[in-house]
């Protein structure tokens, strides 16, 4: 992947929403981590794999909702 240019403004909203969302992140990824121990091998795959797509599906829409507030408090129109 290449980098991506932005601006310092964007740049600087990049490290604040990163900051947000590494603690978002983290939190998931240990229930999900708790979801994958409480399950013995043969279920990890079916009705596991698709509660984890859910998790990683809303952390995704989390994401999105985390970046749209933020622009909002710091003013960037959002555009690169």
């Amino acid at each position: 992947m290449t980098d991506i240019q932005l601006t310092p403004e964007q740049e600087a909203q990049a490290q604040r929403v990163a900051a947000i969302l590494a603690r978002k992140f983290q939190e998931e990824a240990l229930q999900m981590a708790r979801l994958l121990m409480s399950k013995p091998d043969e279920e990890l795959l079916g009705k596991t794999e698709y509660e984890l797509r859910d998790r990683a599906h809303r952390l995704t829409a989390q994401a999105i909702e985390t970046a749209l507030l933020e622009r909002k408090k710091g003013g960037t129109a959002g555009r690169a």
